[in-house]
């Protein structure tokens, strides 16, 4: 077979004729630059639009990833605005739903990479798949208060809307429908995708998102701390002055900018704001991808409405509790890791000391704490990620027209790596391992046919792309594959879908009895933020 090439308003790609799982034939085109390469005095700010190219670009290998400390090395470069592009075919008048997936880590690490997200699940079915890289950590989320030198934070999300722009520009080439684009991430990705739906600047870009185990106002997925300052003090740069803070910090090489953040922990902490994380923008004269509290925006009802998926895996919090044992520093049930930091509690006030003991007695009752693992993975689970997913989810119903699908994932199989990586014995899903039965992943055996993890993997499948064709994950009663139709939340509803081996829709969510527990404690500071 021929080697495929497109072209694209940018120039001609050549790319790579792969397998999927079943053995049918896809096209690949990777490392494809979506904007222009962020470097030198484009560090920090606003992607701007790709450069054309002479002749025809090699498009069969993936891109750098975004310079990072990822997992606990730094690696990657700066020139990693790209993305990658997998389709059945190209050139068709037939055009197929896109996914657009967009990768976790916290907006401080993560890639699209193949080795973690490759393409050969979801190509089984008649999509097209894009993927991409996006800035993190410092140099996607860094912000400075003045407003004449366009740094206002955000620019890994903008990098994001610009990926969008061009997958609208372009991806009629390869047979997808730029009128049927379905936003979906996990974690990070999963908190991006309703960023994007709450941002003026992605307005009609997408059509669908899938959010899983994130939302905007997770406690990893917010930083109104401006650790510019910290950043440049690092690296030898005391100065008040924005501007000249600026420049220096441009010119930092790679190896120097990395000294300078290795100094600043990564935290895993609740209770306390990330260095660099996405922020409401203020004072800036260029437009801003966001400018108000989330919160306040889906209240308002004016942002985009659409289909929504939300959902979370059973033992979101084991990944966060290996975090912190793997800390020498850190014990289970430290100040930092109980209440969330939007919830706006003065570490070591006597409010702060009350509400914690309420909470360690509502989850722990009177035994020790620290000898009972899954009930602190429990507590993880809900302060770090289910109860914002959850809150997201009924505000939004307020206000979006659209329906909004629930889920709890509950695969516990082979392919879930993160419990391997870390050693995790304790029955549930960790945080991020229901990404494996979406996408082919290097760190997880090969599913065999007819196995438990062939099922998930053919699940998940099915319900991610029924939704990106049709806007609803179920859609024949009879199908043997999903014998249970998932139904949308409601008022009086909040109807949650089980994703396992066997598949149940409850009423209302199984875990409603915490979810009012953390209404109740986010009631209990009268100066807390909108939650």
């Amino acid at each position: 077979m021929a080697e495929p090439v497109v072209e694209v308003r940018e120039g001609k790609l050549l790319g790579v004729t792969k397998n999927d799982r079943n053995g049918n034939k896809f096209y690949g085109f990777q490392g494809i630059p979506y904007a222009k390469p962020p470097v030198g005095e484009l560090r920090f700010k606003a992607p701007q639009p790709p450069e054309p190219w002479e002749g025809i670009r090699d498009a069969k290998e993936e891109g750098s990833e975004c310079f990072a400390r990822h997992f606990d090395e730094f690696s990657g470069s700066e020139d990693c605005l790209v993305l990658n592009v997998y389709t059945k075919e190209i050139l068709s008048p037939r055009l197929r739903p896109v996914m657009f997936w967009i990768h976790g880590g916290g907006f401080t690490g993560g890639s699209s990479s193949t080795n973690m997200y490759g393409p050969e699940f979801l190509l089984t079915k008649d999509v097209v798949l894009v993927s991409i890289n996006y800035r993190v950590g410092a140099l996607g989320f860094l912000n400075l208060p003045d407003p004449e030198l366009g740094v206002p934070g955000n620019a890994g999300l903008k990098d994001m809307v610009m990926a969008l722009k061009w997958v609208q520009n372009n991806i009629k080439q390869f047979s997808g429908d730029p009128n049927n684009v379905t936003v979906f991430g996990e974690s990070a990705g999963g908190s991006a995708a309703q960023y994007l739906v709450l941002s003026p600047m992605a307005k009609g870009l997408f059509h669908k998102i899938i959010a899983q185990s994130g939302s905007v106002t997770n406690c990893w997925a917010t930083s109104n701390k401006n650790a510019a300052y910290l950043l440049a003090a690092n690296a030898g740069i005391y100065s008040n002055n924005d501007k000249v803070v600026l420049k220096h910090l441009q010119q930092l090489s790679l190896e120097d900018l990395q000294e300078a953040l290795s100094k600043i922990p990564d935290m895993h902490a609740i209770g306390i704001l990330k260095a660099f994380g996405p922020t409401i923008e203020k004072n800036s004269k260029e437009e801003a991808f966001i400018s108000e509290h989330p919160l306040d925006i889906i209240k308002s009802g004016n942002y985009m409405k659409v289909p929504m998926i939300m959902g979370c895996v059973s033992r979101e919090g084991m990944y966060i509790h290996a975090l912190v044992n793997n800390n020498p520093k850190s014990t289970a049930l430290m100040p930092t890791t109980l209440i969330p930091n939007n919830f706006q509690m003065r570490i070591g006030s006597n409010l702060h000391k009350d509400v914690s003991n309420k909470i360690k007695k509502f989850y722990f009752g009177d035994k020790d704490p620290s000898t009972d693992k899954d009930w602190i993975n429990k507590l993880y689970t809900d302060n770090y990620f289910l109860y914002d997913v959850y809150k997201n989810a009924k505000c939004h119903l307020e206000t979006n027209t659209h329906p909004i699908y629930f889920y709890r994932f509950l695969f516990d199989t082979d392919l879930n790596f993160l419990k391997h990586m870390y050693g995790i014995t304790e029955p549930g899903v960790s945080h991020a391992d229901d990404t494996p039965y979406l996408f082919k992943c290097d760190l997880v055996p090969e599913a065999e046919e007819g196995s438990v993890e062939d099922l998930g993997i053919r699940r998940m499948v099915t319900l991610w792309t029924n939704f990106a064709k049709y806007g609803k994950p179920t859609i024949d009663k009879n199908d043997s594959l999903l014998p249970v139709e998932w139904l949308p939340i409601s008022k009086n509803k909040f109807r949650t879908y089980d994703i396992g081996t066997e598949m149940k829709l409850h009423d209302q969510h199984p875990e409603t009895k915490y979810m009012e527990f953390w209404d109740e404690i986010s009631q209990i500071n009268p100066f807390l933020s909108k939650l």
